[in-house]
């Protein structure tokens, strides 16, 4: 492992792991952890593989397949905006990941036959976020979209 991945960039004191997001996908993560490697470990340290700053970006091939472990982060990013859309509307809401094993795919959110969430998945092997605050942003920004679609159509989602 390089400098740059073995570096923390996620501190344990930082104001944002008590969002409820942050809080979700870490149980997300350790939930999935079906070897127990995440059991002696710190929440920042659970979360810190999904902050990839621009030196550790600069460390990951452009081209590459995906690993379990970034597929299964990956997977529990998808679990967490489905619990937190499903908090906030009140209805079951299932995330699907579907991926080629060179990276590419879709995954989806759906809430009864509503599809609230879509994403054309591309360049797995490099999946994560510049910072802990643009992860927020963009989860706000897609769950607060699914927020509105099964208001606008609660009677499909319902079904």
């Amino acid at each position: 492992m390089s400098d740059a991945m073995s570096e923390a960039v996620v501190e344990e004191n930082n104001a944002l792991m008590s969002h409820p997001f942050v809080r979700q996908i870490v149980t997300q993560l350790r939930a999935l952890d079906s070897y127990g490697t995440y059991d002696t470990w710190t929440d920042a340290k659970v979360l810190d593989p999904l902050i990839l700053t621009k030196e550790r970006r600069r460390e990951i091939p452009v081209v590459g397949d995906p690993d379990e472990t970034t597929i299964a982060r990956l997977k529990a990013y998808y679990n967490a905006i489905a619990s937190t859309i499903e908090r906030e509307c009140g209805l079951m809401a299932v995330p699907m990941v579907n991926l080629t094993h060179e990276g590419f795919g879709r995954a989806i959110v759906t809430v009864g036959k509503l599809i609230v969430v879509d994403r054309t998945l591309r360049d797995v092997h490099r999946f994560g976020f510049d910072s802990l605050e643009k992860l927020i942003a963009e989860v706000d920004k897609v769950t607060s979209k699914a927020i509105t679609l099964v208001n606008q159509h609660r009677d499909v989602a319902k079904l």
